[in-house]
């Protein structure tokens, strides 16, 4: 098994008033030529939008967008016609594909928005644009694994334009948990959204990720009760 630290400490940070995120590769404010991507993963951003914070309407192409909010609620708008407000327990998917434009705003003018924003490279370029979100039951991911993005329709997941898999969990303290790959060859980066865990011998506190790869499975135990995000993707 071959991994990768990503200490929250280390990661790249930018400030635009409004917006205060938090970078795993690089992107913006942040340039590191030796952190651009893990195999499909393209960017991950943990974004703080201030109260009456907005991104304007802006392009994207043959990207595969998602977003999963922690605190607050976000309002977006495509030009697909995708519309909505999402929070805690939702998740949003945008397959840009040929090209789409979009805006994303708080919905609050006094309350913060806290979330992941993440990028995947696609599996085929240029297919029709396409948006969709769901509520899931947060019940539902206590010391288990909760697949909320996969091209696999057996997962019950919003679909994506890659063989990836998004996958969270609520791990008590004390509990253990191994995460087995949908697909061979695929890799995984693993993120403490709240808590601690252990994988192996690496000690991984709030934020901090790890980047696993050549292997099929790995377990988790959790050192406190912690909640994970796995996004699985090709590593070619």
């Amino acid at each position: 098994m071959k991994t990768i630290l990503y200490k929250a400490a280390d990661r790249g940070k930018g400030d635009y008033g409004w917006l205060k995120p938090n970078y795993y590769f690089s992107f913006g404010q942040y340039h590191n030529p030796q952190n651009i991507h893990f195999g499909a993963l393209r960017v991950l951003n943990d974004d703080y939008i201030a109260g009456g914070g907005a991104f304007p309407t802006h392009p994207h192409d043959n990207m595969e967008i998602i977003t999963i909010p922690f605190t607050g609620a976000l309002k977006h708008k495509d030009s697909t016609g995708g519309q909505g407000i999402i929070k805690a327990g939702d998740v949003q998917i945008m397959s840009a594909g040929t090209g789409v434009q979009h805006s994303e705003a708080n919905e609050s003018a006094t309350d913060p928005v806290t979330l992941f924003q993440v990028w995947l490279f696609p599996k085929e370029n240029n297919i029709q644009p396409r948006y969709e979100q769901r509520t899931f039951e947060v019940e539902e991911r206590i010391n288990k694994w909760q697949y909320v993005v996969s091209p696999d329709e057996a997962d019950k997941a919003l679909w994506i334009n890659q063989d990836a898999r998004f996958a969270l969990t609520i791990l008590q303290g004390g509990k253990e948990l191994s995460y087995i790959n949908k697909f061979n060859g695929n890799g995984i980066f693993l993120v403490v959204i709240n808590g601690a865990v252990k994988v192996g011998d690496i000690l991984l506190g709030k934020r901090d990720a790890l980047g696993i790869s050549e292997t099929d499975s790995f377990t988790i135990t959790a050192s406190e009760d912690a909640e994970l995000l796995a996004i699985e993707v090709p590593m070619n």
